[in-house]
């Protein structure tokens, strides 16, 4: 009974459409679930991923869950984690990516699952990395740690005093820190995003990352544009 009072005053919704979910239907409408465009990299053995950073950095694996299209599912759902504070749609695909890579080889060595940073304004103006909750439903899943302190992203303005203290990657407006550099040696990291255009946010990061000695690096993302 009580739960059909709350679904009469906060009815679920499908995340991608927001249309009422039926009682057999969870995050996505049945509709949703067959339209959204899935890519099954990590099935099919599809490169398309590693292709983007082939000659740039090294990495071992790479995959996405759902490819990204101009105003469709994929970018509502994700313009819904980012900006509307819906983080558990983070959970949900985290979840969905998290339990199809369990089930490979390659990914079953996995030690540490770590998120591609964003800087501190941005988070203190969102509250939120929107890529910590699927980052950490992928790591429960692959029984791997997460942490979200290694990788630290600052403006270039910030203090120089730090570069001593961390390995750094940098361009006109970014820097990337590394921090607990001695905790990734000889570790296969999973590095995590939301969404892979050109690669050179992830590229950056993992040129960080791979100044760990005998790192592995492998990446995933919610989509690919």
């Amino acid at each position: 009974m009580l739960n059909l009072l709350l679904n009469l005053f906060f009815p679920k919704v499908c995340y991608a459409c927001h249309n009422t979910l039926k009682d057999n239907e969870k995050d996505l409408c049945i509709s949703c679930r067959h339209s959204i465009p899935v890519t099954n990299f990590h099935f099919n053995n599809d490169d398309t991923v590693l292709k983007i950073f082939y000659g740039r950095v090294k990495i071992e694996q790479a995959t996405a869950l759902l490819r990204f299209e101009k105003k469709g599912l994929v970018q509502h759902l994700i313009h819904q984690l980012k900006y509307k504070g819906h983080e558990t749609i983070g959970m949900f695909l985290g979840d969905w990516l998290g339990g199809e890579l369990a089930t490979l080889n390659h990914y079953e060595d996995i030690d540490l699952v770590i998120p591609v940073p964003i800087h501190k304004k941005k988070l203190r103006k969102r509250g939120y990395n929107q890529v910590t909750k699927f980052g950490q439903q992928i790591a429960t899943a692959l029984h791997a740690e997460y942490k979200e302190d290694v990788l630290l992203k600052i403006s270039n303005t910030s203090s120089q005093t730090l570069k001593t203290r961390w390995f750094r990657w940098q361009d006109n407006t970014e820097l990337f820190l590394l921090n607990h550099a001695k905790d990734l040696e000889n570790k296969h990291i999973l590095l995590v995003d939301d969404l892979i255009t050109t690669g050179a946010t992830m590229e950056a990061c993992i040129t960080v990352l791979q100044q760990v000695p005998s790192v592995k690096i492998s990446v995933a993302s919610m989509a690919i544009a």
